[in-house]
C-alpha cells in the first residue's frame, strides 16, 4: 500500500510465446481513459504486454480538453463506475495541467524495470487522489515503487530520457497509434475504452490458431 492508501499492487500475465512479439500498451499520465485502461491490463490480456508512455497530445489524435471536456469526465466516471474502480477525482487543472515532467519520470521508470509499478501509483495519486502530477506527487509515486528520489529529480532534467519520451512517441505515431490508451498487438492497433478487450479478444483468437 503506498503513501495515501493508493495500492500499487501488480498483477502480472503470462509471458509472450516464443518468436511471438511482446503486446505494447501505450498510455499517457493525463489521460483518464489510460488510467482505467490500466487497472485493468494485466488482468485482461493472457500475456504480459510491455508498458510505453507516449505523449497524447504528440499524437494525430491527441486530445487537450476543449469542448469535450464535460462529456469525457461524465464518460470516464460512468466507465470507472462500471469497472468497480474508486470514483474518480479530478487533479486541479485537467485536462490542461503540463504533465511532460511527470511523463519523462514514467520514461525513466521504463528504463529502470520499473514503468507498470511507478505509472499506476502515479494514475493512482491523479485519478484516484485527485493530486496534480507535480514534483511532489511524482516523488510520492516514485516511493511507492522504491525508486530513489535524487535519482528521479536527476532524470528528470536529463536530456537523454526526454529524448527517449520524444523517440517512443514518434515510434507509436509510426505503428499507426493515434491515441491512448492504445495497444499494439499482433500487428494491429487498438485504442480506445474497449481496446483492452479487443486486444486479450485477439490475442487469444491467435493462441488458439497456433
Amino acid at each position: 500500500m503506498s503513501e495515501h492508501g493508493l495500492s500499487v499492487t501488480q498483477h502480472t500475465g503470462a509471458p509472450a510465446a516464443a518468436g511471438a512479439p511482446q503486446p505494447v500498451f501505450h498510455f499517457d499520465l493525463g489521460s483518464p481513459e489510460a488510467y482505467l485502461a490500466a487497472e485493468r491490463v494485466m488482468a485482461t490480456l493472457p500475456v504480459a504486454a510491455e508498458w510505453v508512455p507516449v505523449l497524447a497530445a504528440d499524437l494525430r489524435g491527441g486530445v487537450r480538453g476543449g469542448a469535450d471536456t464535460a462529456a469525457r469526465r461524465a464518460a470516464a466516471e460512468a466507465r470507472a463506475a462500471a469497472q468497480h474502480v474508486q470514483p474518480l477525482r479530478w487533479p486541479a487543472g485537467w485536462p490542461d495541467a503540463d504533465l511532460r515532467a511527470a511523463m519523462v519520470a514514467a520514461t525513466y521508470a521504463k528504463q529502470i524495470g520499473r514503468a507498470v509499478a511507478f505509472s499506476l501509483a502515479a494514475f493512482r495519486q491523479a485519478f484516484a487522489g485527485g493530486r496534480t502530477l507535480d514534483e511532489d506527487t511524482i516523488l510520492i509515486a516514485a516511493a511507492a515503487c522504491e525508486m530513489h528520489p535524487r535519482a528521479v529529480l536527476q532524470a528528470l532534467g536529463r536530456r537523454s530520457v526526454a529524448q527517449a519520451l520524444g523517440d517512443a512517441t514518434a515510434s507509436a505515431a509510426a505503428a499507426g497509434v493515434t491515441s491512448v490508451p492504445a495497444i499494439v498487438a499482433g500487428g494491429r492497433v487498438f485504442e480506445g475504452d474497449d481496446a483492452v478487450e479487443q486486444a486479450a479478444a485477439a490475442l487469444a483468437r491467435e493462441a488458439a490458431r497456433a
